[in-house]
């Protein structure tokens, strides 16, 4: 049975309800096991036992999260050449750009030479006051629906042989 490894941190729970949005598509599909372990939980072994992974984090200070970034740390060199050419696609949960942890993330999935096989997705909440960044947030169902669409596709993709 092929493996979707779902690897999160969120600070105001938008990047989190993603990626849970993500699994619940995913586990659609009964060929695919669909893990979902938060980024400091998440070890060498874990990605190396996936087929195929799906990364939401964050966008801070036009970064990935701190701890998103320490799980890439954590795990590069054990993975480096162990999961080349495996699948990974990214949800990013941003206040009104993304681009910057969306590009950190896909510049580490390239030196992992992991094949991104769909655009970053990125979630825009719009906060802009320090109080408004800072406040829990709850994502649009729309927005939850494209995450559950992203996990479906994923693992459909693995299922078929695809990826």
């Amino acid at each position: 049975m092929k493996q979707l490894l779902v690897v999160y941190h969120s600070m105001t729970g938008a990047a989190e309800q993603l990626a849970r949005a993500a699994v619940e598509g995913a586990r659609s599909e009964r060929a695919v096991e669909t893990r979902l372990l938060h980024a400091p939980d998440a070890s060498s072994a874990d990605v190396l036992a996936a087929d195929g992974y799906l990364f939401a984090t964050p966008e801070n200070l036009a970064s990935m999260a701190g701890l998103m970034k320490d799980f890439f740390d954590r795990i590069y060199y054990d993975a480096l050449d162990q999961v080349n050419g495996r699948p990974y696609a990214a949800l990013i949960a941003a206040g009104t750009d993304g681009a910057g942890a969306a590009r950190q993330l896909q510049r580490i999935a390239t030196g992992l030479r992991l094949k991104e096989v769909a655009p970053p997705t990125i979630v825009r909440n719009g906060a802009q006051t320090p109080e408004q960044i800072r406040a829990r947030k709850t994502v649009p169902e729309a927005d939850l629906a494209t995450a559950r669409d992203l996990g479906a596709a994923l693992a459909a993709g693995l299922a078929a042989g695809i990826f």
